[in-house]
């Protein structure tokens, strides 16, 4: 199963918003024609409607792939109407988050390849990263296909079993907030030290943009790199000295911080 096969067999897309979009858009890029590609979502955006694929019209019987990115509250309308692609050879495929692979074996039915995934909001500018997870129909080359489709808005890691999902949505799921928060705290930090607000904002974007760029592109770890910045009784080692206390800094803390969402996962996961 390749895309070759999606593009004879037909995708579904469930909901088609900001992420929707942004996987869309991603693979018109890499070659799938608009004609293979069906989009049901209510409030379609000017773009979909504008960009060739079919909207909001009747769906092929047994895509090669649907793709589930509607918001958790509307899952119950929305999946029974794709039940009757259920024990097939259909892929169904979901970015929902807090919605159990389970669930989708309830209502479409136990022989339905099934893959659960995990994207974060930085695929929106093809940054992100998606962690996935397949149910036991879901073979080796559905499991490529799903990798191959994410890829168009950023890296794919693959899981060892569902259970981890939560600590993905805590970390890489719930994180592009967290870096935001810092952003919008060192730049708070910055204007207390005499800064203009838009200056101090300007420094701490491009900072956090340039240290996260500088830690995926480089050979030595997160650890080396602070290491490498870090002079001996220097400016950034009395910072760190702050930031790194172990027990009023940002190790227990960030652990607090990735408990809590991880937590909260694992409570709407159960209802």
């Amino acid at each position: 199963m390749d895309m070759n096969f999606v593009a004879e067999q037909g995708l579904v897309l469930l909901g088609c918003g900001k992420m929707g979009s942004a996987m869309l858009e991603g693979w018109l890029k890499d070659g799938l024609p608009a004609s293979s590609v069906w989009v049901q979502d209510p409030y379609p955006s000017e773009w979909v409607q504008n960009s060739g694929v079919h909207v909001n019209e009747d769906l092929p019987a047994k895509p090669a792939i649907v793709l589930i990115a509607v918001k958790p509250q509307m899952m119950a309308d929305a999946l029974p109407v794709l039940a009757a692609m259920g024990n097939g050879g259909t892929l169904f495929l979901s970015v929902a988050a807090g919605i159990g692979i389970d669930h989708y074996e309830t209502v479409l039915g136990q022989d339905t390849p099934i893959i659960r995934a995990m994207p974060n909001t930085p695929a929106a500018v093809g940054r992100g990263i998606t962690a996935i997870i397949g149910n036991a129909r879901a073979d080796t080359s559905q499991m490529d296909l799903a990798d191959s489709l994410l890829s168009a808005v950023g890296q794919v890691v693959r899981l060892d079993s569902e259970g981890q999902m939560d600590a993905v949505t805590g970390v890489s799921g719930s994180g592009p907030a967290y870096v935001f928060h810092m952003i919008e705290t060192l730049a708070a930090a910055g204007e207390a030290q005499g800064l203009a607000p838009e200056l101090a904002m300007s420094l701490a974007k491009a900072t956090v943009a340039g240290a996260g760029a500088l830690a995926e592109a480089a050979d030595e770890t997160p650890a080396q790199l602070r290491v490498n910045v870090t002079s001996p009784n220097g400016t950034t080692q009395a910072g760190l000295g702050v930031l790194m206390d172990e027990e009023t800094g940002l190790p227990a803390l960030m652990k607090k911080t990735v408990a809590a969402a991880a937590d909260r996962s694992r409570e709407l996961a159960n209802g």
